[in-house]
């Protein structure tokens, strides 16, 4: 059933009685929407014409610090004009101070292509104060990004305190060092090496007309645990480059939204996807799609989450993307006997949510990741040949393998908010 695509005008009906029932009863389970504290503050509406080309999840990060300087090297999805970066304080409780900002084209190691290194400004100004919890995109630069480009964002952060807002496992060497050297082009001064990426949670462009984006919202292999350090080898980067190569599909942007160890319905590794939901997807530009693709660290959790309990947190999902506008493709759980975690009871659970997931009708499309990477041998276990040695996470021809299998036509959607129908 993969890419199987279900958009009838009984489903578009469903999506308005499913908003009605959320808005006149209360929701099956915590919604992001009632949340409070860190990392819920509201986002700022996304620039009109822009289209997510990358996008990293925002989690805490331990204690910052002022006075120094990040070279955060990401790559683009789709390509454009006028880049803004979202830069974020999410999970921060006092002000952040980002004294200076630049973007440029990344060479190597912390070095950048001569010339390319141009100021950011918000709102007019070189510096921006994030308050607690705040979000805020900068100013658009003039000039065209292309697509597949390796961008170094550099941030002087002049103060800040308390809990860092940025994204763990980058799978991607950034730089840092002290002081102010946003604006240098050379690398000289930067003599640190980062694993991770800190307050910058997003960057867009003004993609072509037509143009989309879609979302990978998921957990450590998502996030792309296993793939291979500074390659762009995560799933959804091979299924941005057989985007980029295809004439026929519109969506260009790919932005993940995976992050290690997270869950759909508990707070844990980051906060569940249910909560992160508005922040980390539906609030970046130019989205039509979001890819479902959570629930194997809700099984293995041992916390007596059901196939039930687990299949009302991907309605909650799906409910609100689609009153948002979007689609939503759901992909199956992969198998992970051999993990330490692993025991028949989660298994069960496992194979009742891949068979809603498959046969339910509530998501706009299936993609079976759990067929494509399954042993034939043993369907509780990933393929040899795909697994990277835990049997949880798939290797890079694993990767690979999941992104092929992705139908593009089912990412593409024409589905309007539901209160506007």
């Amino acid at each position: 059933m993969s890419g199987t695509v279900r958009r009838t005008g009984a489903r578009r009906l469903l999506g308005v009685l499913a908003l009605a029932s959320i808005l006149l009863v209360p929701a099956r389970i915590p919604s992001a929407t009632a949340a409070t504290g860190p990392g819920t503050a509201a986002v700022p509406p996304p620039p009109a014409k822009s289209v997510v080309t990358w996008a990293a999840s925002a989690d805490r990060m331990g204690e910052a610090a002022g006075d120094r300087s990040y070279r955060l090297i990401v790559r683009t999805s789709v390509g454009g004009k006028a880049l803004r970066v979202r830069v974020s304080n999410a999970f921060g409780d006092r002000p952040l101070v980002i004294g200076s900002a630049y973007a440029g084209l990344h060479e190597s190691g912390a070095r950048l292509r001569p010339g390319s290194n141009k100021k950011l400004r918000f709102d007019g100004s070189a510096s921006v104060t994030l308050a607690p919890g705040e979000i805020r995109y900068s100013d658009p630069l003039p000039g065209r990004v292309a697509a597949m480009s390796d961008l170094a964002v550099s941030l002087y952060v002049r103060d800040a305190g308390g809990p860092a807002t940025g994204h763990g496992m980058a799978l991607a060497t950034s730089y840092a060092t002290s002081g102010d050297h946003a604006a240098r082009e050379r690398d000289e001064a930067y003599t640190e090496r980062l694993g991770s990426w800190f307050y910058l949670d997003a960057v867009t462009v003004d993609a072509d007309r037509g143009a989309g984006a879609v979302v990978a919202l998921g957990d450590s292999i998502t996030d792309g645990w296993q793939s291979t350090t500074d390659r762009n080898l995560r799933w959804p980067d091979f299924l941005a480059r057989r985007l980029h190569a295809s004439a026929g599909s519109t969506v260009k942007g790919v932005a993940n939204a995976g992050i290690s160890g997270n869950q759909v319905l508990a707070d844990g590794a980051a906060q569940s996807a249910l909560k992160r939901l508005d922040r980390d997807v539906l609030s970046l530009p130019g989205v039509r799609t979001v890819f479902l693709f959570e629930g194997v660290n809700d099984i293995k959790a041992h916390t007596g989450v059901t196939a039930a309990s687990l299949t009302a947190g991907y309605r909650e999902i799906i409910d609100r993307s689609h009153a948002a506008g979007l689609c939503v493709v759901g992909a199956t759980v992969m198998p992970f006997k051999g993990w330490s975690e692993w025991d028949p009871q989660g298994e069960a659970v496992r194979a009742e949510v891949n068979e809603w997931i498959r046969t339910s009708g509530e998501v706009d499309a299936v993609v079976d990741f759990d067929k494509v990477v399954r042993s034939p041998y043993d369907a509780e276990r990933i393929l040899p040949v795909f697994d990277n040695g835990d049997h949880l996470h798939p290797n890079d021809k694993g990767m690979q393998a999941m992104a092929d299998s992705v139908a593009l036509k089912s990412l593409e959607c024409d589905r309007a908010p539901a209160l506007s129908r």
